[in-house]
């Protein structure tokens, strides 16, 4: 049976479906993302944040970056956020539950997303150099993946993407090193 495909919305241009009960707009739930992803700087990490929330709108788990603080790889915001609203939900299915996170996705956490069964993804910044959900792959919409997610993509890009140009800048400034690339560290 095939899958229906992903819907894809624009926050600049779309109309864009409701935000879960509780909440007036994306971005409400975007500045709770924010927040996250400057707790991830301020400890050294890439400023991604990402949050969780029920189909009640309830607030399941919040998480910024931690791969370098934790010595795991995979410490990628979306990831945390995931295991953590598992455990809250107690199930390793996050049916009907969105994910909004400060950054287009990666492709590991592409896979969790699809793995946890999320609904829909909402993000800010678009990840040139590897984002996996619309940027470098259009991760929801691929044929052998056994679950769709809608996309609800450019939710306060502008500020999600200052604040990691921002974070870059500063790091390159205070090492002298040579520029990044745009992306995770």
């Amino acid at each position: 049976m095939a899958l229906k495909p992903a819907k894809r919305f624009d926050a600049g241009t779309d109309a864009l479906p409701p935000p879960p009960p509780g909440w007036a707009s994306y971005e409400a739930l975007m500045e709770l993302a924010l927040e996250d992803a400057r707790q991830a700087a301020a400890i050294g990490e890439s400023p991604v944040g990402a949050v969780i929330v029920s189909v009640h709108g309830e607030v399941l788990a919040r998480a910024g970056n931690a791969p370098i603080s934790s010595t795991d790889p995979t410490a990628h915001a979306e990831v945390l956020a995931i295991r953590r609203a598992a455990t809250q939900m107690n199930n390793y299915r996050l049916l009907n539950t969105t994910l909004v996170v400060t950054l287009e996705p990666c492709l590991m956490c592409l896979g969790a997303i699809v793995h946890a069964r999320v609904d829909r993804l909402v993000y800010g910044a678009s990840d040139p150099r590897t984002g996996a959900v619309t940027s470098r792959l259009p991760g929801p919409d691929l044929p052998f993946l056994n679950h769709r997610f809608d996309v609800v993509a450019g939710v306060m890009a502008e500020e999600c993407g200052t604040l990691l140009r921002d974070f870059f800048r500063s790091r390159r400034s205070r090492t002298g090193a040579e520029p990044a690339r745009p992306g995770r560290v």
